[in-house]
């Protein structure tokens, strides 16, 4: 849809300060969380875990991309811990999802204004109706959805500033195990032995090797490793062009066509559902979708009957 490194703005970018300023509780571009606490939290991926019935699966992936629901979250969760120890704080940009690791900076777009920011992915969550991710109350004015509580949302990961916040993270500590180092195969010890001259032969007598050369003193003023930096988030609100989107309940990606039909017989009785074939990374998938559906409600209804009819990894996706 866009990219971040040359987006095609319809209008100027919007400095944060002049950003739904009637929506802010306080002076617009300040937060409590600076860089300092910040650092305090540590890099984090975690192990599978269980909510509410549903098993998730955290992992790396610098190709993260997706669209679905967006909610937010603020008051209750002020000044706490987030999942990775660092502070919460509604008013910063920060944003809560369920597998992505812990620093991540992605980027998260409205796809019904096109307004486009980028968040710190921080902590876990949400769980509730299969929200895609719960952004501070702070973000959720700059993308135009406190009121209402939930927007479509297209997120991406930005793989450079998600790599370089990680790196910071994992100076304060990390869940993950360093990397080995692979130890180098031990080397027998060769030992020259002279032969016995062969009859007739002539034999090589061998020159005496010449003295080493002396090695170079090289001076070098004293080096300070330059301290890693934080990457900071521009506190700008872009604006892309947007299409009329619908939302789908997605029902499952299969490589097999049998597959494919096999699930939308189960969703039969539930509504419109299409198979739609589609090229992902070189492989063809059969995409299995009910919709379009036209509201946010009605879509978490179907997705909970998609569910209960045998669609266990079925999501809410915008298209």
């Amino acid at each position: 849809m866009m990219s971040r490194r040359r987006p095609v703005p319809l209008a100027a970018c919007l400095i944060l300060s002049l950003a739904l300023a009637a929506c802010a509780s306080k002076p617009t571009g300040v937060s409590t969380t600076d860089a300092a606490t910040r650092t305090q939290g540590t890099f984090k991926i975690g192990q599978p875990y269980q909510v509410n019935g549903t098993w998730y699966y955290p992992s790396p992936d610098l190709n993260y991309d997706e669209t679905g629901i967006a909610s937010w979250y603020g008051p209750n969760f002020h000044e706490k811990s987030t999942a990775n120890g660092e502070t919460f704080d509604q008013n910063a940009l920060s944003a809560a999802h369920k597998t992505l690791p812990l620093p991540s900076i992605v980027q998260v777009t409205n796809l019904d204004n096109g307004r486009s920011i980028e968040v710190r992915v921080n902590d876990r969550g949400p769980y509730a109706s299969n929200r895609v991710i719960d952004m501070s109350r702070r973000g959720a004015q700059l993308l135009g959805f406190e009121g209402q509580g939930t927007a479509k949302v297209r997120v991406k990961v930005l793989k450079t500033e998600s790599i370089q916040a990680q790196s910071i993270a994992r100076l304060n500590g990390s869940d993950q195990p360093p990397v080995e180092v692979p130890q180098a195969a031990p080397r027998q010890t060769v030992v020259a032995q002279a032969l016995p001259p062969i009859e007739g032969a002539s034999v090589a007598v061998p020159r005496p090797s010449p003295p080493p050369y002396p090695t170079p003193v090289v001076s070098q003023a004293p080096s300070q490793a330059a301290a890693p930096q934080e990457p900071e988030l521009p506190n700008l609100v872009l604006l892309y062009p947007v299409k009329p989107t619908h939302l789908y309940i997605q029902a499952g990606a299969f490589s097999q066509g049998d597959n494919a039909n096999r699930m939308k017989a189960k969703l039969a009785g539930l509504g419109a559902v299409s198979i739609t074939g589609v090229r992902v990374n070189g492989i063809d998938v059969y995409r299995v979708r009910l919709g379009p559906l036209g509201t946010v409600d009605e879509a978490d209804q179907v997705l909970t009957r998609a569910v209960n009819a045998g669609a266990i990894d079925a999501k809410i996706v915008v298209d």
